[in-house]
């Protein structure tokens, strides 16, 4: 067990030096930061000192390794255009892309499970086909193109949720929520569900292909003929074999959910951490954007890791296989 934690912890270590490589040299070669940070009436001297100040004069190298040993300790720089440490702006936006990938995966449980259970106990109906149908509509669109659909009938044609905005917030302590007031709730309502829409119905349409082959045991045929009722039969018995994928799925999307916030955030200006990235890409504010690549996937690596390690926990014959691997 502990040749095969080092191995993933390893393995975990080398794509985030790798990702961390990635993100630094595509960034650092983007437009000149000097410029972006200085007006045209600066003079030499002063684009000199800011270069220096900001260690661009440094070999690639050197500022790679510093990049590296700083990232380590939560230190990404200092924000181009915001002139503040990164990392604390990053996680002052934290909350909100938290807070809506949170609602977001509750949402796509909520609804996803009972829709896949319908549309496989009631396959050949009319209104599952329909679902089938309208889940694959669902995958397809982008979700920049749910989002503006949902604003023009809900906060344009019926003003019944507004369009933009986080709403009012209250602070407790480093965290700042809008779970607690009117208005914070109702600005979650619309980008929550834009951005759970695909999670929907993948978990739908995983839940169906699940319920199908449950339906089709001899445990479930065995339950219907001791006369259980249906509702015990599909919920209680068929559908709890059908959600360790579904947890597993889940859990891996959030780190998805994470990534792509940005596309929701943009479009109903959600101040989270996706909206201060495409705000950085737009002011070419390099360490901002490094240190959100850096992040993001220190999620999916973090997840991937625990589902890894937890797997291996469940099923010996994961560590039997890495071990073999290693002596291969």
């Amino acid at each position: 067990m502990l040749s095969f934690l080092i191995r993933r912890l390893g393995n975990a270590l080398f794509v985030m030096l790798a990702v961390a490589g990635l993100a630094f040299l595509i960034f650092r070669f983007v437009g000149d930061p000097v410029d972006m940070m200085l007006n045209e009436q600066a003079t030499q001297a002063q684009r000199d000192a800011l270069r220096e100040r900001l260690g661009l004069n440094a070999s690639v190298g050197v500022q790679f390794a510093k990049f590296v040993t700083n990232a380590a300790t939560g230190d990404f720089g200092i924000s181009y255009r915001n002139q503040q440490d990164v990392f604390p702006l990053i996680m002052e936006r934290f909350p909100a892309t938290l807070e809506l990938v949170l609602v977001a995966t509750v949402l796509s449980l909520v609804i996803g499970l009972p829709l896949g259970v319908l549309t496989a106990i009631h396959r050949q109906k009319f209104y599952a086909q329909s679902l089938q149908f309208l889940s694959i509509v669902g995958v397809s669109l982008p979700s920049f193109a749910v989002g503006i659909f949902l604003i023009l009938i809900f906060s344009v044609g019926l003003k019944l949720l507004p369009s933009f905005g986080r709403g009012t917030v209250v602070d407790l302590g480093f965290w700042s929520t809008g779970f607690l007031t009117t208005s914070g709730q109702r600005a979650l309502i619309l980008p929550a569900f834009t951005l759970a829409m695909f999670q929907i119905t993948l978990v739908m349409r995983l839940v169906r292909a699940e319920m199908l082959e449950t339906l089709r045991t001899d445990f479930i045929k065995f339950a219907k003929a001791r006369g259980l009722p249906n509702r015990i039969v599909h919920f209680r018995h068929a559908l709890r074999n059908c959600l360790m994928p579904v947890v597993t799925v889940t859990g891996m999307q959030i780190g998805n959910l994470i990534a792509f916030a940005l596309i929701t955030e943009t479009v109903f200006q959600w101040p989270g951490m996706g909206l201060l990235f495409i705000q950085a890409v737009t002011f070419v504010d390099i360490p901002v954007m490094a240190a959100y690549l850096v992040l993001v996937s220190f999620i999916f690596v973090s997840l991937n890791t625990i589902v890894d390690l937890l797997y291996g926990v469940v099923d010996p014959r994961l560590r039997g296989a890495a071990a073999g691997g290693g002596h291969g």
